[in-house]
């Protein structure tokens, strides 16, 4: 089993944007197992293939905090047929990830979730033409507006790509809202990285936002050029690839309190 995680798992980017942009044709390995199982331990819920724990890539035990989450993995192994896709496990590569990654530099992640409170997405809006600036308006303004009724964070914005600093009261009140618990840490930091917004992360982890307006929001001014341009295949598949891990990412935030 060993060698499965290391050949199928192991080189998958933490960066989910970095992984949207590789070739997605993922080493892959005939199923090997009959059945999926979900056992209780000290590590939390873990992921069994006929009665033998999984490992992480880097060898600690496949095990989440709530049985809800350890069922949803598990569907996605049991989904297998005759070959392990990772392309296909979106919620089997974030657990890794944040096992193997986020639990142990939890201080780095969330100084980097902060980092895009300095320069967030919702923050720059384009000068022209007006319809692009209406459609920011519409779906970042509530954003904004989250921001400052509940977290007590008055960010300001500007338009154009002229940097603007955020006030250090504002981004101190948005970071205190980042998570702690290592799960629903590593879910906004991919939320984030995807979206370009950890004010659109919040949201969505605060429930302010669903996941289909989070995603509208994230992707203001990409559906504006593709509803003057055109449809673009190569940039549809991507953007497929990249929604699958905001679900996942998403179903983290519900299913880990």
């Amino acid at each position: 089993m060993r060698d499965l995680f290391e050949e199928i798992f192991a080189n998958n980017p933490i960066d989910p944007t970095e992984a949207a942009r590789r070739p997605q044709r993922p080493a892959v390995k005939r199923r090997f197992y009959k059945s999926v199982g979900l056992a209780p331990g000290r590590d939390g819920f873990a992921i069994e293939l006929d009665g033998r724990p999984v490992k992480t890539p880097a060898r600690r035990p496949l095990a989440v905090p709530t049985r809800p989450l350890g069922e949803a993995i598990a569907t996605e192994w049991e989904a297998q047929t005759e070959i392990i896709d990772p392309a296909r496990m979106p919620l089997t590569r974030l657990a890794n990830t944040i096992i193997d990654g986020v639990a142990a530099a939890a201080p780095e992640i969330v100084a980097e979730i902060e980092k895009y409170l300095g320069s967030d997405l919702v923050f720059y809006r384009a000068e022209t033409p007006a319809g692009l600036l209406d459609r920011q308006a519409q779906l970042w303004d509530p954003i904004l507006g989250f921001a400052r009724e509940t977290l007590g964070a008055n960010f300001v914005t500007t338009q154009g790509v002229r940097f603007v600093t955020q006030p250090e009261a504002a981004v101190a009140a948005a970071r205190r809202a980042i998570p702690q618990n290592p799960w629903r840490l590593g879910a906004v930091h991919v939320i984030t990285t995807l979206t370009g917004s950890a004010l659109i992360a919040l949201a969505l982890t605060a429930e302010a936002l669903t996941l289909d307006d989070a995603w509208k929001a994230a992707l203001v001014d990409e559906d504006w050029n593709m509803d003057q341009w055109g449809r673009d295949a190569v940039a549809l598949d991507r953007r497929a690839i990249r929604f699958t891990e905001m679900q996942a990412a998403a179903t983290v935030l519900r299913l880990v309190p």
